[in-house]
């Protein structure tokens, strides 16, 4: 997993509002807290933070009641990404969610009803012999009995981005794959590209890595994360503005979403250009 370089003063990473991935040591519960009022993106990372001292911050978030969430905690790397909720930020994954995917849902019958929202809960890893941590989505859910009841994983995953780099995005991609022991099927990345006035969208799934040997090909025995579709959303210079999707219609395995196959009227969910541009005029609305 990268871990993001930068001053270790904080005031040299917070007060630039057009970079990314803010980085801080950390000395304090107090110091971190009032660096989080001073970051002007979505995301703050936050290094040397123990296991010890990452409890201390849970508890204070609580008792602050703030409306921030982890991204992931790699307690191996002491490692802690924090995602500070902006208008863009909310949008770009709640409109994905609630607007796109639920309504295919309830349009397929009474699958809603065995579908369960995760929303942003905490997952600790339960990676086998992994160091410790956990993860934070922004939006996430899975299938009902299967992923019903505390500790069992989403089988969707979705993972916003105002400020925070489309890389890390992707290492907390990798973070939700490994951290669940390979249990999330799909992980969806939202990112906003203020500078090229685009949403970039990714859909990765893990798929067997095939290996060569010196007269067979065999399947590596840990999945790895594959690309399955990329699609970008360009914000055209037009009156009235318009908006060009490049990829076509984003399209989620309901095998992936449900763990079975579907039984007629359900299917794949398809999320169309159509929709897409609608999407990508609501999360400029908040700009």
């Amino acid at each position: 997993m990268s871990t993001p370089t930068s001053s270790t003063r904080p005031t040299s990473t917070l007060s630039d509002p057009d970079r990314e991935d803010p980085v801080i040591n950390f000395t304090s519960t107090q110091a971190l807290f009032k660096a989080i009022n001073s970051v002007s993106g979505d995301v703050l990372f936050v290094r040397n933070v123990s296991p010890e001292s990452f409890t201390k911050i849970e508890k204070t978030r609580t008792t602050r009641r703030r409306k921030i969430r982890w991204c992931r905690y790699d307690a191996e790397a002491q490692l802690l990404v924090i995602a500070i909720p902006t208008g863009v930020h909310e949008t770009l994954h709640l409109e994905l969610y609630y607007s796109g995917y639920v309504p295919q849902l309830v349009a397929m019958g009474r699958l809603w009803h065995a579908w369960r929202s995760m929303g942003a809960t905490y997952f600790r890893s339960n990676h086998p012999g992994g160091a410790g941590g956990g993860v934070e989505a922004d939006s996430s859910g899975g299938p009902k009995p299967q992923r019903l009841g505390r500790g069992h994983w989403p089988t969707l995953a979705i993972e916003a981005g105002e400020t925070e780099s489309l890389d890390q995005l992707r290492a907390d991609m990798r973070w939700w794959f490994s951290s669940s022991n390979h249990d999330v099927k799909i992980v969806l990345l939202a990112k906003f590209d203020r500078r090229q006035s685009q949403i970039i969208l990714e859909k990765w799934e893990e798929q067997a890595a095939t290996r060569q040997g010196a007269t067979t090909t065999r399947l590596a025995a840990t999945p790895q994360p594959v690309l399955q579709q990329a699609i970008t959303i360009t914000r055209e210079a037009t009156t009235p503005v318009s908006y060009s999707v490049t990829g076509g219609a984003l399209l989620l395995e309901f095998r992936l979403l449900f763990l079975r196959d579907p039984d007629p009227p359900e299917s794949d969910v398809v999320m169309s250009v159509e929709f897409l541009q609608e999407y990508a005029d609501m999360v400029w609305c908040q700009v």
